[in-house]
This record gives structure tokens, C-alpha cells and sequence, in this order.
């Protein structure tokens, strides 16, 4: 299965889907003139994905910003790891915050009560 990769900018964070490590990267800002245009290349990927996953998905995520649009994109996102999950595999989603930003760890745990997957709150320096 072929790598997803997409260039972070200012409005879009970088992304790298890789399938055959199982290594799904977020990072960046995520405030894109079109949400549900942006994720959807992400969506499709976990979609054929999610056929034949690897043993063990380790996701990372490092927002410094999402606007609310993003945030019910990134929702579905998890929702492809949680039928994943739900299917016999490994996920693990590793969400990073900046150890003064109390609104992007409650948002990861926010996205942690609404699915069924395992989440790891990683406090990094600034």
C-alpha cells in the first residue's frame, strides 16, 4: 500500500500515512479553507487500509491548532481507527500537547471519550 504524504502549510498540517510501517503521523496546524476536502484523501486511505492493517497502527498526533471544522474531520479520522480496532488490530493514538495548552489535551481527551481506541497523552516541551 502506498505512502500518503502531504506537505504541511501554514492552514494544513503535514501528514504521512505509511502502510507498511503501520506509522500514521499528524502534525502541524489544521485551519484549511476546506475541512471536509482536506480529510478526505486521509479517510479514503484508512478506508482501503483498514482491509489489511498491520499488526500494530501507531498514530501520532501533533496539532498546535485546529479550528472547529478540523475537528469533526479529525473525529471521522478516529472513527476509521476505531473500526480498525473493532476488526481484531492494534491502534494506538498518541496525541501531543504542549505541556502549558489545556485546551488541545482536552481536546485529546475529549476525542479519547468519544472512541474506542487507546489514546496516550504525551505532554511535550516547548
Amino acid at each position: 500500500m502506498k505512502t500518503l504524504t502531504i506537505e504541511g502549510t501554514p492552514k494544513t498540517p503535514m501528514v504521512k500515512f505509511d502502510g507498511e510501517t503501520g506509522k500514521i503521523e499528524i502534525k502541524g496546524r489544521s485551519i484549511p479553507e476546506n475541512s471536509i476536502e482536506f480529510y478526505k484523501p486521509l479517510v479514503e486511505w484508512l478506508d482501503e487500509y483498514g482491509k489489511g492493517p498491520q499488526k500494530l497502527t501507531d498514530v501520532h498526533v501533533q496539532l498546535e491548532y485546529f479550528n472547529t471544522s478540523s475537528s469533526k474531520c479529525i473525529l471521522d479520522v478516529f472513527k476509521k481507527f476505531e473500526t480498525i480496532v473493532k476488526a481484531g488490530h492494534e491502534v494506538i493514538i498518541n496525541w501531543y500537547y504542549e505541556e502549558d495548552d489545556e485546551d488541545m489535551l482536552e481536546a485529546g481527551e475529549d476525542y479519547q471519550s468519544i472512541v474506542k481506541v487507546p489514546f496516550k497523552m504525551i505532554e511535550v516541551e516547548e
